[in-house]
């Protein structure tokens, strides 16, 4: 029984440790779809909106969770985030997100292991593409 406690423990150490968990989405949030563009080679845009979210955080979350879904549906397992742009309307905040994606660890700081963003997106109720 301590080893499975323990090796549970160990391993949300360890996604905590790659990745920040994500907040779950407000109460009657709805997330309305997402437009994938390739735009040069392995840099994918990524335009997202939802209805209701709480704050810019959470449609980033959303673009992040798509950048997730999009490299593993195409083999990659990581992504690299360049740049977001967000916009809110009324009660409709969109963004769009750009990403290079790869099947190695990129370099710099602002990398996403997409298998483990896709898992924290689940848990979270974040759709991916």
């Amino acid at each position: 029984m301590i080893r499975v406690i323990a090796a549970t423990a160990l391993a949300a150490s360890a996604l905590a440790g790659c990745e920040a968990p994500m907040s779950a989405p407000p109460a009657g949030a709805a997330y309305l779809g997402v437009e994938t563009r390739l735009l040069d080679g392995d840099l994918v845009s990524f335009r997202v909106s939802m209805r209701g979210a709480g704050d810019t955080q959470d449609v980033i979350d959303y673009a992040k969770c798509a950048a997730a879904g999009y490299a593993m549906i195409r083999g990659y397992g990581f992504a690299r985030h360049v740049r977001t742009l967000t916009d809110r309307r009324g009660d409709i905040a969109s963004a769009d997100a750009v990403y290079t994606i790869s099947a190695a660890l990129p370099r710099g700081t602002r990398t996403i292991d997409a298998e483990v963003v896709a898992a924290s997106c689940r848990l979270s109720g974040i759709p991916t593409v």
